[in-house]
């Protein structure tokens, strides 16, 4: 094998590779960056065993051939190099020779004959779509989605295909529930009638990958296929099968006749929750909304170390709950997703799911869990 190649073509690519390698861990096959020359192109090619990346760059390939190489120290190296021509060579002792002008590297190279082809790209009933869009959708539920592996579908980004082309994408985690719907024919005969389930370790390395521009997007029975619109890049992930819980009967619950409802500007309820959070402490996490008197709550919080705070604001509000409580840095973290200047909090009960929407964001609710609030007693020794 023997290959020159711009740095400035292919360092993205290195990069992208590198950042779906273990890092310490896994067979030395797995932390290896492949690289393929044939046809004036060089390939890039690493997995962790579930992620696939494929990417595949211009060069000056005057002999053909494929060899793996230790991936990060490859994308460190090539990384510090400066801008210009760097060419790749394979010796008779199994190196990989790395040279630029009169800079010379030698990096111990895996034969070809290790190597396991990646899955192909399905070519039939490809949909093209926005990065950029899915980019948002990943944001929008990703902060709701389950960390441990061992929660299952919870631990899972869930779309499926609803009545008249909408699409639902949906992330939950026990306490809090996010879902956007959207609208989008192609997508929506494209999904399975059951939906997909995408593992939450894999929708960030999914998410860096994306950029703002169109993507080509396939689906096949066991894995989801991302594709720039030049070809020149391909990303795939496994599909998780478990089953994912039946969302609607929580969400059926924030339109009965009985749910109270808050409305309130965005901007003002996120800048008092930012200032109430100083007053949380590990064992007081929580905020509390006083809607007891008409057209003001009351946002308070306190701390036994640090203090008390307590802001009053105007709001529209018809209801029966005096009081409730929620987790404050959880709250702003789900406002902070809207777009909204004024926010509506259907609250089912002073113990039961409450339900976030805002009149900019269509489609898009947030389920929060308030928490259970107890009396604080300060206990002080008894003077004799």
């Amino acid at each position: 094998m023997l290959f020159k190649v711009e740095k400035e073509d292919v360092i993205e690519g290195l990069q992208k590779a590198a950042s779906i390698i273990p890092a310490k861990t896994g067979t030395a096959y797995l932390r290896s960056i492949w690289l393929k020359a044939e046809d004036g192109q060089v390939g890039i090619l690493a997995t962790d065993a579930n992620l696939e990346f494929c990417g595949s760059y211009k060069a000056d390939v005057e002999k053909n051939g494929l060899v793996g190489v230790q991936g990060r120290a490859l994308v460190d190296l090539v990384r510090r190099l400066p801008q210009g021509a760097i060419t790749f060579h394979l010796n008779k002792d199994g190196n990989v020779l790395i040279e630029q002008g009169r800079r010379k590297y030698k990096l111990p190279a895996h034969d070809a004959s290790w190597f396991q082809n990646f899955s192909a790209f399905p070519e039939e009933g490809t949909i093209i779509w926005s990065g950029a869009y899915i980019q948002e959708l990943i944001e929008k539920v990703m902060f709701c989605i389950g960390d441990e592996d061992a929660m299952e579908a919870i631990a899972c980004l869930y779309a499926k295909p609803v009545a008249d082309h909408y699409i639902e994408v949906c992330g939950l985690n026990g306490h809090q529930f996010a879902m956007q719907r959207f609208q989008h024919e192609e997508l929506a005969e494209l999904l399975p009638p059951e939906g997909i389930l995408i593992q939450k370790k894999y929708l960030s390395e999914l998410k860096k990958w994306l950029s703002g521009e169109d993507i080509e997007m396939n689906i096949a029975e066991k894995r989801l296929y991302f594709r720039t619109a030049d070809k020149a890049e391909t990303f795939s992930l496994p599909l998780s099968f478990y089953q994912y819980p039946d969302y609607r009967n929580f969400l059926s619950k924030l339109d009965a006749k009985d749910v109270s409802r808050l409305q309130a500007s965005r901007r003002e309820l996120l800048e008092s929750l930012e200032r109430i959070a100083i007053f949380n402490t590990e064992t007081n996490r929580g905020t509390i909304f006083d809607l007891s008197q008409e057209s003001e709550m009351t946002l308070s919080s306190t701390g036994q170390d640090v203090g008390s705070a307590a802001e009053t604001m105007e709001v529209t509000y018809e209801g029966n709950i005096k009081k409730i409580s929620f987790p404050t840095r959880s709250f702003i973290e789900i406002i902070n997703h809207y777009q909204s200047e004024t926010m509506t909090v259907a609250l089912t009960g002073a113990e039961g799911p409450c339900g976030l929407t805002g009149a900019d964001d269509p489609d898009y609710t947030v389920i929060i869990m308030p928490m259970k609030m107890v009396d604080d007693t300060y206990y002080s020794e008894e003077e004799a």
